[in-house]
């Protein structure tokens, strides 16, 4: 593919990139790159291997699962902050490609207890063994010596 090319789809990918959160008609976004509607399915597919309709879907889709660990989010939220304009089709496109609901998914990640800290860390805080000052060598209350 030439480079010319390749820097056209590269401004409709970005528009995507850019304003997936918004309702984006493709004849725009192949407009953004120079290209009729149908030329530029036609060449993103064969660069991408995907349709742009299709690779906008996966894009807001990962940006859902971001929104969703964070924990700050419910679906309904979710689906209408990266661009959805359906619940249904959000949570029919989110199983396709996670494999899980958004709303298990987010319950996945919002159960997660914290990781334990390993006990090697905590002691690295704490007093050497017989409460002498690890700098020093003496024991705390005792006179210093000198």
């Amino acid at each position: 593919m030439a480079l010319q090319t390749l820097v056209a789809l590269r401004r409709g990918r970005d528009m995507l990139d850019r304003d997936y959160a918004q309702p984006l008609a493709m004849s725009a976004v192949a407009g953004a790159a120079g290209y009729s509607l149908y030329h530029f399915v036609r060449i993103f597919g064969a660069a991408y291997g995907q349709s742009p309709g299709g690779y906008l879907r996966r894009r807001r889709i990962e940006r859902a699962q971001q929104l969703l660990r964070s924990g700050r989010y419910g679906v309904t939220e979710t689906c209408y902050a990266v661009g959805f304009a359906s619940l249904g089709s959000f949570s029919a496109g989110f199983h396709r490609q996670v494999g899980l609901s958004p709303s298990a998914y987010r319950a996945l990640w919002c159960s997660r207890a914290p990781l334990p800290v390993p006990g090697c860390f905590l002691l690295m805080g704490a007093a050497p063994l017989g409460g002498a000052d690890a700098a020093t060598g003496e024991k705390p209350g005792a006179a210093p010596a000198g």
